[in-house]
């Protein structure tokens, strides 16, 4: 089942989407929001499960889908996670910041709590005041939760997977070294985080999810040219049940919470950074990491950050080539105060 968040009020107005994403029909009777689904998961289940059914039937009254009328799933969340499962990234954007990387990062997951009171739309632009910032995308996949118990098992976390999205984690590179090195952070170097048009249940992916990982490539585009497609089940050192495991440590987490994966990044065949598209490679899911290995080829980063008139496209495809949660398609802007 997919699900989507019409523009409309502060938290959306919760729809049910066709598979092919050509249609809608209102959710309302069922939910308000995706986020009083998410409340009373058990009993709004079955009755969207139904609904979505009468849509693929043509039994109900539809209007058409247009990811331009989308907010993010949940415009605003009670909580936002974003781990960095993908450790090869980690290691190559410490390795640009000149920051030793050290060994429990294999071993014990890296996470930080991010901004979820203005979480972008899948086509709302990426708005900043200045360049100079080092704006750089963020491929990422995500997962939106039940309540989870302090303490979960990893069985626990598993089964409180209810949705999954894809995100653009957009970065301010030049704000993070001087911000981290405070000894605090994130926070000015994080900017509002997008989200494609649709959450998707689990099943939606079939066998490319396997309840921690989806097998799948993930694909991203700057100014229509392909620019990344790794694997993000490949190199996923930590899946998304030890994820939400490392977050239920020392609290409860409530429906609603969105965890996200951290850049996916996969290694090249014989283990090292991975190469550029244009070299035969997978590409990147952000800017900063093929910095890092023009830095390492060349000794000197050659590629800039995203630029005012820039574009950005996120998607992932099914076995078939069709859009699994429709697109992040955001344009890069200059921020001009109200």
């Amino acid at each position: 089942m997919k699900l989507a968040s019409l523009k409309g009020g502060r938290d959306g107005r919760l729809v049910v989407v066709a598979k092919d994403m050509s249609r809608c029909v209102d959710a309302r009777a069922v939910a308000p929001t995706l986020q009083s689904a998410l409340d009373n998961w058990d009993a709004a289940l079955p009755r969207l499960t139904e609904l979505a059914g009468s849509l693929e039937s043509g039994h109900a009254a539809s209007l058409p889908f247009d990811p331009a009328d989308c907010a993010a799933p949940l415009p605003r969340a009670y909580q936002w996670l974003d781990g960095s499962a993908y450790v090869n990234h980690v290691a190559l954007v410490r390795q640009a910041r000149g920051a030793e990387m050290p060994a429990s990062f294999w071993t014990d997951p890296l996470m930080y709590q991010g901004g979820s009171d203005t979480m972008l739309g899948p086509c709302d632009s990426i708005s900043l005041a200045d360049e100079a910032w080092g704006i750089d995308l963020e491929a990422e996949v995500a997962v939106i939760l039940g309540d989870v118990p302090m303490g979960a098992s990893r069985a626990e976390a598993a089964a409180a997977i209810r949705l999954i999205v894809l995100v653009n984690d957009v970065s301010l590179r030049n704000l993070i070294a001087p911000e981290l090195a405070k000894g605090f952070g994130f926070v000015q170097s994080k900017a509002s985080t997008a989200f494609t048009p649709v959450a998707v249940t689990p099943d939606e992916l079939g066998a490319a999810f396997d309840g921690g990982k989806i097998n799948l490539p993930l694909l991203s585009f700057i100014n229509g040219a392909l620019f990344g497609k790794p694997n993000a089940g490949d190199d996923m050192t930590f899946d998304f049940p030890a994820l939400i495991v490392h977050a239920a440590k020392t609290r409860a987490l409530s429906a609603g919470t969105i965890i996200g994966s951290g850049t996916v990044s996969n290694r090249d065949a014989g283990g090292g950074p991975g190469q550029p598209i244009a070299a035969g490679g997978l590409g990147y899911s952000c800017l900063a990491e093929l910095r890092t290995v023009e830095t390492i080829q060349h000794g000197k980063p050659s590629t800039p950050f995203l630029k005012f008139g820039d574009r950005v496209r996120i998607e992932m495809r099914d076995a078939a080539g069709l859009s699994i949660f429709g697109a992040i398609d955001q344009d890069v802007v200059a921020y001009k105060p109200r």
